[in-house]
């Protein structure tokens, strides 16, 4: 745990109980409204089971080699890297909400993300009703059983761990966002290829060799060093930090760098770190097209004016990061990758900045954390003041939140009731509670759903009343 603001433990579920109740008489409910709360309450903590579930198990899975195609559900693969560049995620939930595609007589992206992914080249046929949960409801360019070279490379891979446990080594911005559409989900089948099966080997051994051989990424949004214990337990938007060099480099594609056959490893990861030392993102407005097209600009600048055996990071040069000899290819502001980058959303074709600055505008903006509590704990908690973060953390215990305070739960388990009463804000994401969730009278906002927040497993009963102007 870190912060200034203690954790004080709630000893019993009697004494949890009874605050609850008082807590709930000082903000001016009646008396039935509080005793139907803590009763609710109770009844789910003594209720309360391990919250922490198992990743499903793909079928055959132990036994995949490599080569081998595999279909999973995204539920069913771990993450080998703790952030993302959410705004890259954004562009697609963008375009994917907008009907920009059909209205330009096209299949909405979506579907050739999905058919690209699945290694069947792009949409060919999409159902009125089609979604992604259901790949019968549209076709793909390349039948099952015919794909070629080029189809399959461009498939996103995992490695068999110990287990048979899925470890995605590449795709986790095109299956987040799967997860996150509207009409995706944890759920959404897909193909992978295999491209190693490591599961005879220990966890430990394991994790050493994903390290030899370039296969995860311990580094956090700041570029500062984690263990593999800090990982995502598994997809989902909510569950990763967000790498604002992770999307610069994203946007750079085709303008500073672009990717090839046989491109390094987290190659976007790599750029980013370097221009982390040389591009100030807090110098731009990221939520202005024109500002962060500056950022766009200078970054990608900087990548192609460096001589191409420069050493980058992770001792890759320039060349070998796919650094392009022309700013944008040799063509002006206007035209080029820069230019179809520069659109507006009112463009009938809008860059992929437009979307992806319209869907964060969208994206409630969360309170600063004051304390922030990762892992594992055992401890109930009562939050008195300022804001208690829960990230990617595994709570035993029931969490009080008191008038005013404020608590933001993001990639985490929880174990016990939850309960907060005139709250100033209260924001659960990508969590699963096993107790239950009673939210009255928040003064600000509650989101429990919606953009930017990855939906919830609630285990146990959920009662929502008396919320500010803002619930999601």
């Amino acid at each position: 745990m870190t912060g200034s603001t203690p954790v004080r433990p709630v000893r019993t579920r009697t004494s949890f109980v009874l605050r609850c109740a008082r807590t709930v008489r000082e903000r001016g409910f009646v008396r039935g409204v509080a005793a139907m709360s803590c009763a609710f309450l109770l009844g789910g903590a003594l209720a309360a089971t391990p919250a922490v579930a198992a990743t499903p198990q793909a079928p055959g899975a132990a036994s995949a080699q490599a080569g081998d195609l595999i279909e999973v559900t995204l539920d069913q693969l771990r993450p080998t890297q703790p952030s993302l560049g959410y705004d890259q995620i954004f562009y697609k939930l963008g375009r994917y909400s907008s009907t920009k595609d059909e209205d330009r007589g096209k299949f909405n992206k979506r579907f050739d993300d999905w058919c690209e992914t699945n290694g069947q080249g792009e949409a060919a046929s999409v159902d009125a009703d089609a979604t992604l949960a259901d790949p019968s409801s549209f076709t793909c360019s390349i039948p099952v059983g015919q794909e070629t070279e080029d189809s399959l490379a461009a498939m996103k891979t995992v490695v068999v761990g110990p287990g048979g446990a899925l470890y995605l080594t590449d795709g986790h911005h095109s299956l987040t966002s799967f997860w996150e559409a509207a009409d995706g989900g944890p759920k959404t089948p897909i193909r992978l290829r295999v491209t190693a099966n490591l599961s005879g080997l220990s966890t430990e051994g394991f994790w050493q060799r994903m390290k030899d051989d370039n296969l995860v990424w311990l580094k956090d949004e700041n570029g500062q060093a984690i263990t593999v214990d800090q990982l995502p337990a598994r997809l989902g938007l909510s569950r990763f930090h967000d790498d604002r060099y992770r999307s610069l480099v994203y946007f750079t594609r085709g303008i500073g760098y672009d990717q090839a056959a046989g491109s390094a490893e987290f190659l976007e990861f790599l750029w980013g770190s370097w221009l982390r030392d040389r591009v100030g993102l807090s110098q731009y407005d990221l939520t202005s097209l024109t500002s962060y097209l500056g950022a766009v600009r200078d970054a990608s600048r900087a990548m192609t004016d460096v001589p191409g055996d420069t050493v980058i990071a992770g001792g890759r040069t320039a060349e070998e990061l796919g650094r392009l000899a022309e700013w944008n290819a040799g063509k002006t502001e206007t035209k080029g990758e820069f230019g179809d980058l520069s659109l507006p959303l009112s463009n009938a074709k809008p860059g992929k900045l437009a979307f992806a600055l319209d869907y964060r505008s969208r994206v409630p903006k969360s309170p600063s954390c004051t304390r922030i509590i990762t892992g594992k704990h055992a401890d109930a908690l009562r939050v008195t003041s300022g804001t208690t973060c829960l990230d990617n953390a595994r709570l035993s215990g029931a969490v009080h939140v008191t008038s005013g305070a404020s608590l933001v739960v993001r990639g985490s388990d929880i174990t016990g009731a939850v309960l907060t009463s005139g709250a100033g804000t209260v924001e659960i994401c990508g969590s699963t509670l096993t107790g239950a969730l009673s939210i009255t009278g928040t003064r600000d906002r509650v989101t429990l759903s919606g953009p930017g927040c990855t939906a919830n497993t609630f285990n146990g009963p959920v009662f929502v009343t008396g919320t500010g102007t803002r619930k999601a």
